[in-house]
């Protein structure tokens, strides 16, 4: 029987993504709102937060972008 191995899933706060990212909190909701950057995940009535594997994706595709000629 083969195993599978799943990546775990986590869940980064808005703090940590302005760390990983560099980019400032308006910054980081006017690119959710212009559908450039992951959606948040609701984790409470006033709480939310990032798929971290999806903000990796994007940070990986922005340097991707830049290094494009």
């Amino acid at each position: 029987m083969a195993q599978q191995y799943r990546t775990a899933l986590a869940i980064l706060r808005r703090k940590q993504v302005e760390a990983r990212t560099g980019l400032s909190r308006s910054s980081i909701y006017f690119k959710v709102s212009a559908g450039t950057f992951p959606q948040p995940v609701r984790l409470g009535i006033r709480t939310v937060g990032w798929i971290e594997s999806e903000i990796e994706a994007w940070l990986l595709a922005q340097i991707e972008k830049s290094r494009k000629v």
